[in-house]
């Protein structure tokens, strides 16, 4: 789109200054993202995002939960006389019709879809490396998201259905061995994979049991949490956690175990070094003592003590996922090779193989941070 296209998007929001320069920002693989310059010194300049409403349909529903959790958090930090309060959390700019945090344009028109503006955040920085230093911080950030958001008044919907429960994901796996559309599933690697998942199946979906019996509560929970999801400042202080689309009620499983999934595997979730495949216990102890730190002042035992099946469940579950896609043709997560989907399953079993090793050395830990 050109300057004059994403100009005229940007003066439908209720912005200050000067618009001198759109270009494009970042590598995002969802939304469209453009940085938009303003010519004054003394206003600010500002995020231009198109929202992907293929992979968020209900753009509504995402942008009233991200209104109530960032009003929630500038109330707090007002509260708490923070400074610079528009560098702890995201500000978005309202439509000058209507007054919502979006703007929509006819899907057959240029530039046509769900549009937002928010400030950016002047001299901060984002990190792509998971290493220890970066870990704890990442746990401290997300555990004070949770605590900081343990007490809104409001219910937020949920963005995207079924994200991360396990029943559902065990039943689309279930579903396409039945139907068997690619002719995969007698495949002998198959076969012994599906035993790993099966074996383990009732213990996976412990939390939706334990949800139905009311003994494990629902909490706002960011649901995406990688290190690049946090703004840091020039002294590596975190600043905020961003890229609130995923924001939902959710066991608090999500937010610790997709972490460690991806921050604490040796290697990327498509290796197919098996040997090479182990958890970091490093980076989990690192995440572990910045998430209680934060988090252990509304969490209830049972959240606690069932932090290690947190641990284990996310690459059980991205297991489940990876396989289904294979089973089912490679529909839904692009491919380089033809086996690419099982390389990526067989990681996530060995990955959870790994960190079932450390389960007492991960318990052990647990109990010390909270003693």
């Amino acid at each position: 789109m050109n300057f004059e296209q994403l100009n005229n998007i940007v003066g439908r929001f209720a912005y200050e200054g000067t618009i001198s320069e759109i270009k494009p920002l970042g590598e995002g693989l969802i939304n469209d993202t453009y940085k938009v310059k303003t010519a004054e010194a003394d206003k600010p300049d500002y995020v231009l995002q198109r929202v992907n409403h293929n992979v968020f349909p209900d753009v509504d529903m995402v942008m009233r939960n991200i209104d109530a959790v960032t009003s929630h958090i500038r109330r707090k930090l007002q509260a708490q006389g923070v400074a610079d309060i528009d560098r702890r959390v995201l500000r978005f700019i309202p439509a000058k019709e209507g007054g919502k945090l979006y703007v929509f344009l006819p899907l057959d028109s240029d530039g046509g879809g769900y549009w937002r503006l928010m400030v950016f955040i002047d001299d901060a920085v984002t990190k792509q490396a998971v290493d220890p230093e970066s870990s704890r911080a990442a746990g401290r950030a997300f555990g004070n998201f949770q605590a900081m958001l343990a007490d809104i008044p409001v219910k937020l919907g949920e963005t995207i259905k079924d994200f991360h429960n396990m029943e559902f994901r065990l039943e689309q796996l279930h579903d396409v061995i039945k139907r068997d559309p690619a002719g995969r599933v007698k495949e002998e690697r198959v076969q012994k994979m599906l035993s790993e998942i099966e074996k383990r199946a009732d213990e996976m979906c412990k939390a939706e049991r334990m949800g139905r019996e009311g003994t494990l509560p629902k909490r706002v929970c960011h649901c995406d949490t990688k290190v690049n999801n946090m703004m840091f400042d020039k002294q590596d202080n975190v600043l905020c956690v961003i890229d609130l689309d995923t924001v939902m009620p959710n066991f608090i499983f999500s937010d610790y175990g997709d972490f460690l999934r991806t921050g604490a595997n040796m290697v990327a979730e498509d290796c197919p070094d098996m040997d090479k495949v182990q958890f970091r216990m490093d980076i989990f102890k690192a995440f572990t003592e910045g998430y209680l730190e934060s988090a252990k002042s509304f969490l209830l035992p049972v959240e606690i003590e069932n932090l290690p099946y947190a641990t284990a469940l996310f690459p059980y579950m991205q297991c489940v996922r990876f396989l289904w896609d294979y089973l089912s043709g490679d529909k839904y997560w692009k491919c380089q090779y033809p086996d690419h989907n099982f390389v990526r399953a067989n990681n996530q079993l060995h990955l959870l193989l790994s960190i079932e090793k450390h389960w007492g050395e991960m318990q052990a830990f647990i109990a010390d941070c909270m003693k």
